[in-house]
């Protein structure tokens, strides 16, 4: 018996156009590279679908659930390959559906392969007659529904293979890894910027982290391990991930010690955003993206974001803008980061919390109100302390270095950044 393949579809990719070889052969990396460990013979493309076929020995469960993890799939499935005759075709359709418990069904043929002799609706009325009639001569009280029917089989006739199959597997859908360039993300530990990043990714882009954090939380609940964990998770999407970790706490002494109390926390961000935006043109990185939702918090009204985004020289990209706590916790859920952010950590942010932030900070009052700080050396401090932690998937594990120094060059703090080889 022939061993069962695993069909990937795509869909946003026939947008493509003359670039869609670009996209398909990056979608086919990112099979290989997300099933990675798997014994797979092969992967093919007989016509608008990747097949994979899995060698001797691997897991169909494990393969399916990488598979999950692989941006720019519409729907996957688990399907039996059918030697090419209508005989073989329906006793692979019954083999398939005869173990499954449902009342109502159909069958949905696809003819990509138009040398078969059979048109679609002959295949489709050949298969449900026979499944039909077999099922009833089982004792079974099903009937056929063409309307939103409780199973559906599916038959594909495509080039190589006749291919069966009764369980469509949505995919995560986007765009492939790794087809839209580099950006970096102010990764805070928090439900809201794993989410963020993880939009981007599914747009193809590739993300490095940046991570903010406090030191004086109590043992144990420092932010470091979770903005690590949700790196990690967040790897597997794109195969690989650098965080950089910026010490943060003595940066937010020096702006309470000489700004304005209600301002201070849009003055954190402002720094944030100029110290990611090194790391982020030492990666290379055309943006920067947050997990900003509008109103969500009071630094997140329309203005205090005008206000703080004035800062960057770099396009800045809210994915979440216009998404509710709600809707990005289920995502959190889904994507497996929502378990990491829920473990209590220590957040830099509302240290030292005003205790009536402004609601509507004009750029010139924020401003002003850097006048009294030194940036370059508050950006230098940011840069001095900070490490990088670097992780890598292979073999359907994310493995991360120890995180190592960063220093940067005397020529000032603008400087290419470089890591400490000690």
């Amino acid at each position: 018996m022939s061993r069962p393949v695993i069909v990937v579809h795509y869909h946003e990719l026939w947008l493509k156009g003359r670039n869609r070889r670009f996209f398909l052969g990056k979608l086919y990396s990112a099979l290989r590279h997300g099933l990675d460990g798997i014994p797979v013979d092969r992967i093919e493309q007989p016509g608008d679908r990747f097949l994979i076929r899995l060698g001797a020995g691997a897991s169909i469960d494990e393969a399916i659930a990488r598979v999950q993890h692989v941006f720019g799939i519409a729907y996957y499935a688990v399907a039996r390959p059918a030697e090419r005759g209508m005989e073989a075709l329906c006793r692979m359709a019954w083999e398939e559906v005869e173990p499954l418990q449902f009342s109502t069904f159909a069958v949905r043929a696809h003819r990509s392969d138009k040398t078969f002799p059979h048109s679609t609706m002959e295949i489709e009325a050949a298969a449900g007659r026979f499944l039909l009639e077999k099922l009833r001569a089982h004792g079974r009280d099903v009937r056929v529904r063409l309307r939103e029917p409780e199973l559906t089989c599916h038959i594909e006739v495509t080039p190589g293979p006749l291919l069966v199959y009764a369980r469509k597997i949505p995919g995560t859908g986007g765009l492939p890894a790794n087809t839209a360039g580099r950006i970096t993300c102010l990764l805070s530990g928090g439900y809201d910027s794993a989410v963020a990043a993880y939009q981007m990714m599914k747009r193809g882009a590739h993300l490095s982290f940046v991570h903010f954090y406090g030191t004086g939380a109590r043992p144990g609940e420092s932010s470091l391990h979770v903005a690590s964990g949700l790196a990690r998770v967040l790897t597997r999407y794109q195969f690989t991930a650098k965080l950089y970790r910026v010490p943060f706490e003595e940066i937010q002494r020096e702006i309470v010690r000489y700004a304005p109390e209600s301002f201070r926390v849009l003055l954190y961000r402002r720094m944030m955003l100029r110290i990611t935006e090194l790391f982020a043109r030492r990666e290379r990185a055309l943006a920067l993206v947050t997990g900003d939702s509008l109103g969500q918090v009071a630094s997140q009204t329309l203005r205090n974001l005008a206000a703080v985004n004035a800062t960057a020289s770099m396009p800045v990209f809210r994915p979440l803008v216009g998404t509710d706590k709600m809707e990005i916790l289920e995502i959190a859920r889904r994507i497996g980061t929502y378990d990491i952010s829920s473990e209590p950590f220590h957040d830099c942010c509302p240290v030292f919390l005003p205790r009536a932030p402004e609601l509507s900070a004009k750029v010139e009052e924020l401003n002003e109100a850097e006048a009294t700080l030194d940036l370059a050396s508050l950006i230098a401090m940011g840069v001095r302390g900070a490490t990088m932690e670097k992780f890598t998937y292979a073999d359907g594990r994310v493995e991360s270095t120890e995180p190592r120094a960063i220093v940067h060059t005397p020529s000032g703090h603008t400087a290419t950044l470089q890591i400490s080889k000690e």
